[in-house]
């Protein structure tokens, strides 16, 4: 059964990648696993969680993820 991510999670997680030193877009897409387990307490809720952070920064999708929403062109479509 997965995990329902919460804000708070995602704040958690993402506090962790600036205190690391990863403050850009750009920087979290080259995080590999080696440098994603020198972050300090890291967790693998936390690895899943910056690897979905990659995955909705590289689609463009980020602030949606982070709001907890869907992406905003699928639900103009469905109102067509």
């Amino acid at each position: 059964m997965k995990e329902k991510v919460t804000f708070q999670n995602k704040v958690k997680v993402l506090n962790k990648l600036f205190e690391s030193g990863c403050d850009t877009e750009k920087k979290l897409q080259q995080l590999d696993m080696e440098t994603i387990l020198k972050i300090p307490n890291i967790t693998i809720p936390d690895m899943t969680l910056i690897m979905e952070l990659q995955k909705q920064t590289k689609s463009g999708k980020l602030f949606s993820y982070l709001g907890g929403g869907s992406d905003e062109t699928v639900k103009n479509k469905d109102k067509e």
